[in-house]
């Protein structure tokens, strides 16, 4: 498979709700890196299970798609509705748009390394003011451990 594909995969898996191909796609040692945030394969799968069920008809736009060595840089524009709670969000029934970057290192059929950058500010905005209080509160005065 070629490492685009591969690197794609991670997001098709995610989008379809397959958790055990996405598991099967992560090395062992997968780490995650983004917006704050640093994951392991199981605490990454976690992550985005929960993502998965906070935004409903989620649907991921690849428009730019590199490759160079060992590594895929993918930016991506995801619409959904936020319709559940997430990172200490309620739902609030808005649909948004959100756009970033991520970078994937491949090794093999794996993906060993993820970085990411989100706007999540633009994120935030679309959902509201409270949402921007409720995920400022999460992420500052109850940093996720790492």
């Amino acid at each position: 498979m070629e490492q685009k594909e591969v690197a794609l995969s991670v997001s098709k898996a995610i989008l379809n709700g397959e958790w055990e191909k996405l598991s099967g796609i992560l090395a062992d040692d997968f780490t995650y890196t983004g917006d704050g945030m640093h994951f392991n394969k199981q605490q990454y799968i976690e992550f985005m299970q929960g993502m998965k069920n906070a935004f409903s008809n989620m649907k991921m736009e690849f428009t730019h798609v590199i490759s160079e060595g060992d590594l895929v840089s993918i930016r991506f524009i995801t619409t959904c509705k936020h319709t559940g709670n997430f990172m200490g969000a309620p739902a609030t029934n808005h649909n948004l748009e959100i756009g970033g970057i991520f970078m994937r290192k491949i090794q093999g059929e794996k993906v060993v390394q993820e970085w990411q950058t989100t706007d999540l500010l633009g994120t935030m905005s679309q959902m509201g003011f409270g949402t921007l209080l409720a995920y400022s509160i999460f992420n500052v005065l109850l940093k996720p451990k790492k």
